[in-house]
């Protein structure tokens, strides 16, 4: 019993550089993923801070640290779909959200308010493909690893939610 509570205490003192050292260099971008995944500023900023605290605790029980990331990036798509959940109504992105960063600030143009609306419009599985594709800028096998599906399913998912969001916006988009 001695040795697995020194083991523990151990883990928690990996955790905490560990785990600020990611939240510093991912949690801006996970913050803006989880924003184009819900809409607003605050649920994004929630399902983030949750997703990282859920990281240190389970720091321990982490077998391939390596893939750290990617556990973080799977519990933020998780929240998203938990937060879209709870609120019992699809995501409508019609309100200018509120200027919290320059890249917000160029999201408020009419064009890609427009994109945002026609995304929303998607089902939660084809969006989540295309946010971490073309927002987030990952790879397919990345794609995979943090929606939990196969590298094929991330294919097939996103050209069908590319043809529908073409679609939506009337090809001339």
């Amino acid at each position: 019993m001695d040795g697995e509570v020194l083991t523990m205490a151990r883990a928690r003192d990996d955790a905490a550089p560990a785990v600020t050292d990611l939240y510093r260099g991912h949690a801006l971008g996970l913050t803006r993923l989880a924003f184009v995944m819900v809409g607003d500023r605050q649920t994004a900023e929630d399902v983030v801070q949750d997703a990282f605290t859920g990281l240190y605790r389970r720091w321990g029980h982490i077998e391939d640290r390596e893939r750290a990331l990617n556990y973080v990036r799977s519990a933020v798509l998780n929240g998203c779909r938990n937060a879209l959940r709870a609120r019992r109504r699809p995501l409508r992105v019609t309100h200018q959200p509120a200027v919290w960063s320059a890249e917000t600030a160029a999201l408020v143009g009419e064009e890609r308010r427009e994109v945002l609306a026609a995304l929303a419009r998607l089902p939660a599985r084809q969006r989540e493909a295309l946010v971490l594709r073309y927002f987030s800028g990952l790879s397919e096998q990345e794609i995979a690893a943090a929606m939990g599906v196969s590298r094929g399913t991330v294919k097939s998912t996103t050209s069908r939610a590319l043809a529908a969001l073409g679609r939506l916006l009337g090809d001339d988009q």
